[in-house]
């Protein structure tokens, strides 16, 4: 069975294939979906894995400035006028998310820490 990474890519490619369309709220229910087998099948998650499960939201909500028990999903959508938008833009976050390093995250928690670096 596939990393949710490798799924994630396939989808990304051809949403109509596994999702039937590029929505992102179809897109966090086929996560939640392929979590659970995952788990039922007793595969354990990867670290990077572990880390998108228990991480991603708790970034987002700090990279959108957004104080809210919504999901990932919801979030994004917030912020995008369609479904197919906020498709395109989980990927585009989920990149950011994963080539965050430790000054990313600074940054991402106070903006302010970027401006004083360029001054």
């Amino acid at each position: 069975m596939s990393s949710i990474f490798g799924m994630l890519e396939k989808i990304k490619a051809r949403p109509g294939l596994y999702i039937c369309r590029a929505s992102v709220s179809d897109l966090f229910m086929f996560v939640v979906g392929y979590r659970t087998a995952r788990e039922e099948l007793g595969i354990e998650p990867t670290e990077a894995e572990f880390d998108f499960y228990g991480e991603f939201q708790p970034w987002l909500q700090q990279r959108l400035k957004i104080t809210t028990s919504s999901s990932w999903a919801k979030m994004i959508e917030l912020g995008c006028g369609s479904e197919q938008e906020a498709f395109v833009r989980f990927f585009e976050l989920l990149d950011e998310f994963l080539l965050r390093d430790d000054r990313a995250v600074a940054i991402a928690k106070d903006p302010s820490v970027e401006l004083s670096r360029a001054q």
